[in-house]
């Protein structure tokens, strides 16, 4: 059963014990619902970034501004200790996923230490650190920053380290990419062209490369959440994770553990490869395994 007091639903996690994962820009939001779900199943969980408890992730001026924050929320610390405490084993591991040199040294530890790799999740993402405050615009009123934080600071996180975790996979015929991206059935994300051209890169990106792995026995896929409660949602909405059904506006919302929930049942889901190349919603995957959100609902797909 589920650890987490905080669950009003009867929630019973996969079994990952034995699983080796690694699971990329886990201080918070994405990363951190997914890296505890993966702790609830009983997995050893890599948990990587740039926040640590004694250096927060530097870029974020503006979106603290915006906030009214002080710090960045979220430590890989924190959420490492957190999967320890489900019931899994935390490992953070400080890295900056544009540094190749960095992101090689987390894999190279992670083979000394468990001599493969069962899953990989890519979540680290920039596109935070160039927003100032405006989502809907036309593109030639968009900041070209964008470019730099979405793909340099975003897609090419996800393929650098898949290009570096494959090799811990090779030879074993099983393994599986996950690739956290936003994707509303093929639809236009009118007014981020930036955005909706970095989150369809990530899907092809996905699906790319589970035509190249599938003869080895891996798989790659994309899974697309709704609209998460993430610590800057809530933060902007001026309530926390206790109070938000006080908040009308958030009633579409979902809780970044639903997302974990539909990557810790792809983990353990023997069939996975049948879905290997496609882009899943979280919320057909919540029917298909059964899953619920911490507070017990089953949340509808969001669309824009």
């Amino acid at each position: 059963m589920d650890k987490d007091k905080g669950n009003s639903g009867k929630y019973t996690a996969p079994s990952l014990k034995g699983c080796i994962a690694v699971v990329t820009g886990a201080s918070r939001g994405a990363g951190r619902g997914i890296a505890l779900e993966l702790g609830a199943a009983g997995a050893t969980v890599y948990v990587t970034g740039r926040s640590t408890r004694g250096h927060p992730a530097p870029g974020y001026d503006s979106l603290l501004a915006l906030s009214k924050l002080t710090a960045v929320p979220g430590t890989i610390d924190d959420t490492a200790d957190e999967v320890t405490r489900l019931g899994g084993r935390g490992i953070a591991v400080q890295c900056d996923h544009t540094n190749e040199s960095d992101v090689a040294a987390l894999f190279t530890r992670v083979q000394k230490e468990q001599g493969r790799l069962d899953l990989l999740v890519n979540n680290a993402w920039g596109g935070h650190e160039s927003f100032d405050g405006v989502f809907d615009a036309p593109f030639w009123k968009h900041p070209l920053a964008h470019w730099d934080t979405m793909f340099d600071r975003g897609v090419r996180n996800h393929l650098l380290a898949s290009r570096l975790a494959v090799p811990l996979m090779l030879g074993r015929g099983k393994g599986l990419l996950v690739t956290t991206t936003f994707w509303d059935r093929g639809h236009y994300l009118k007014g981020n062209l930036f955005y909706d051209l970095a989150k369809a890169s990530m899907t092809r990106l996905a699906f790319g490369m589970a035509e190249e792995l599938r003869p080895h026995g891996i798989a790659s896929l994309a899974v697309s959440p709704g609209w998460m409660r993430t610590e800057f949602v809530l933060t902007g909405h001026q309530t926390d994770e206790d109070h938000w059904q006080e908040r009308p506006a958030l009633a579409r919302t979902e809780s970044p553990r639903y997302l974990g929930r539909a990557v810790a049942a792809l983990a353990a889901d023997p069939g996975v490869m049948a879905k290997s190349g496609g882009v899943h919603l979280v919320a057909h995957l919540a029917r298909e395994y059964g899953f619920t959100d911490i507070d017990g609902r089953q949340v509808e797909a969001f669309e824009i």
